[in-house]
């Protein structure tokens, strides 16, 4: 692991475990923890949550957790997707395999794995998987538009030769991202990108082009970010590129200069104002697509 990694991961292990010390778990909520989807022991789990009394398939989220690819659990979305799951939604929260031990496109395969394991056990767990909606933050919301992108272009799946789950994402939700995957993978790489992409792979691979593979039929797109989201600069961009693509989106900045702790991933933080603002405007968003 790259010196940036390591320090990546001191300083966000130290800010989460912060953060959600001061949030209770939210309540009203069924939770279903620590249950495997795949072969990789700890990095294959998963976590199932939706509202207490629940006896009918609920539209599902599926998240993609952030971490720069080199850090990052379902433990630090556990308040957050309990607190979706209240706006009545199923929510699925899972690990993934990291970098650097595990390259691109691992996260793409395993998300894939998650999403079989919802068709398999939708009925136990009241989970859609005719009415997904996928969304992540950060690295996760770059892997949810790429794994988006593979979903509504067949030509581009093939690229990554794997049979993709059998679910119809209605829409995604974009938070604090960036989404030009090509520009990333140009360049001299070090640090996370290093680590993720590896010495090896051209930045001319047909896999980091995401934006080329675009087109219409993609899914409806939330995109979110925060006036010191350091990932900022990429949030407009996208929102009109999707609508020059003519998918519907909507996109939205939230906090003011002077509120220096909305920043990036801000809407994990549930008891902020502007969290659950931008949280609730998620939802009625994702709301018309399911």
């Amino acid at each position: 692991m790259s010196f940036d990694s390591i320090m990546f991961n001191l300083r966000a292990s130290k800010s989460d475990k912060l953060r959600d010390s001061a949030i209770a778990l939210p309540t009203g909520v069924t939770e279903c923890r620590n249950i495997s989807y795949g072969s990789y022991g700890n990095w294959n789990l998963l976590d199932v949550y939706y509202p207490t009394d629940t006896s009918e398939p609920l539209p599902t989220i599926v998240s993609i957790h952030g971490g720069g690819y080199v850090y990052g659990s379902k433990e630090i979305y556990r308040r957050y997707g309990m607190d979706m799951a209240k706006r009545g939604f199923a929510f699925v929260n899972f690990n993934y395999r990291l970098a650097p031990k595990w390259k691109f496109p691992t996260p793409l395969f395993d998300t894939n794995a998650v999403l079989n394991w919802v068709c398999k056990n939708a009925k136990r767990y009241h989970l859609d998987p005719s009415r997904i909606i996928l969304l992540g933050d950060s690295a996760g919301a770059q892997l949810t538009s790429q794994y988006a992108a593979m979903h509504a272009n067949p030509e581009y799946a093939a690229l990554f030769q794997i049979q993709l789950a059998p679910v119809q994402i209605r829409c995604v939700g974009l938070f604090c991202g960036m989404y030009d995957m090509k520009e990333r993978a140009s360049g001299k790489r070090k640090g996370i990108h290093l680590d993720y992409l590896g010495r090896d792979l051209s930045p001319e691979d047909p896999r980091f082009a995401v934006l080329e593979n675009i087109g219409s039929n993609y899914p409806p797109a939330f995109i979110a970010t925060a006036c010191h989201d350091f990932l900022r600069p990429c949030a407009e961009p996208m929102y009109r590129f999707l609508t020059k693509k003519g998918v519907d989106a909507q996109w939205h900045c939230y906090g003011t200069e002077e509120q220096e702790e909305i920043g990036h991933v801000f809407h994990v933080n549930i008891i902020l104002p502007e969290a659950r603002q931008c949280n609730d405007d998620a939802a009625l968003f994702f709301a018309k697509y399911v």
